[in-house]
């Protein structure tokens, strides 16, 4: 009988040990922390949207993820901290931003968070095992705004003068908006007049609507007749300058016509929502290496012109010129390098 009892216990035991061992199934926290506020700010939503796709695909796909979205406010000074205070609650797999100071920014956060992991969209940094960045050729994306620039500058439009001048306003200095942006924008000006000079300013914040209207009415006033806005906040001042004094608006990243009807007749454009969304796939697949940057141009096709919605007034030829350079680009026709 005693035999029976253990012959029983052992069965019961093995069969214990043969069944699947359950492991609670992993949730991959995402945090998205916006350098600005997201309402309003085309490249942020585009960010938010981006990771939201990622994740009702991976939940699709049988993953458990959550995604909180925090807002920076614009005051650059308070990036770091709020960063900082994010790495700090241990919560995230990983945090999601864009902005191309950023990358310096995550570096300083992971000297007290060191385990963070960060996916940095719009910004460029090699060998961090911590960053992953995922930028956009600024320099193709400049040229394609600067050649367009030119084109309307030397048109015979109502606002076009004749001076070989045309102007971009930038919210702040940074390494890529003065080696990538401002270099390729005038280098594509000049691509059709080698005579064009650049009237550059700086508004020094990415909000102040007012000073930024000041700073292109003078720029106006100093022959500019199309500007390139990049001041988050600040491009409304721009665009209500431009109609008062009788100039050009140019936007970037994505189509902003909806902003200054026959005031901005050109933008150029970013595929931020799907690099994000692909990024972020791929992290919770495992398959996202960080320490090597990767960056996509036109021949990727993820810098582009956007063709869509440029008014009426805009001559036609001008748009078809603007098509081929983008279309040589694309194919390796013509190659553009800052370098």
């Amino acid at each position: 009988m005693l035999k029976k009892k253990v012959f029983v216990i052992c069965c019961i035991a093995a069969f214990i040990t043969a069944l699947p061992v359950f492991a609670k199934e992993k949730t991959y926290n995402i945090a998205v922390f916006v350098p600005g506020i997201v309402k309003g700010s085309p490249t942020y939503e585009l960010l938010v949207e981006g990771v939201q796709e990622a994740q009702q695909r991976m939940v699709k796909a049988g993953k458990k993820v959550s995604v909180k979205t925090v807002e920076g406010g614009f005051n650059q000074g308070e990036w770091q901290n709020g960063l900082t205070a994010l790495a700090l609650t241990k919560k995230y797999d990983i945090i999601v931003s864009s902005n191309p100071s950023l990358p310096a920014i995550a570096e300083k956060v992971l000297q007290t968070a060191p385990h963070q992991k960060f996916l940095l969209l719009d910004g460029y940094l090699a060998g961090n095992a911590n960053i992953k960045t995922v930028g956009f050729n600024q320099y193709e994306q400049g040229y394609l705004n600067g050649y367009y620039a030119a084109l309307l500058s030397t048109s015979a439009m109502k606002h076009a003068n004749s001076a070989y001048k045309i102007g971009l306003l930038a919210g702040q200095e940074y390494p890529v908006m003065n080696e990538q942006i401002k270099k390729g924008y005038l280098d594509g000006a000049k691509a059709v007049n080698k005579d064009f000079e650049l009237d550059f300013r700086v508004l020094g914040n990415w909000y102040d609507a007012a000073k930024a209207s000041e700073l292109a009415a003078s720029m106006i006033k100093n022959k500019t007749d199309v500007i390139l806005t990049i001041c988050g906040g600040g491009n409304a001042g721009v665009v209500a300058a431009a109609r008062e004094q009788g100039a050009y608006v140019m936007w970037f990243d994505f189509p902003g016509y909806a902003y200054g009807q026959d005031i901005i007749l050109g933008s150029t454009e970013i595929s931020q929502k799907s690099a994000c969304t692909d990024a972020v796939i791929a992290f919770i697949e495992g398959r996202l290496t960080f320490g090597t940057p990767v960056e996509l141009g036109v021949e990727d096709g993820a810098v582009g012109f956007a063709f869509e919605g440029i008014p009426a007034s805009v001559p036609r030829d001008i748009i078809e010129k603007e098509k081929a350079l983008v279309e040589k680009m694309k194919t390796g026709a013509i190659k553009v390098s800052a370098r």
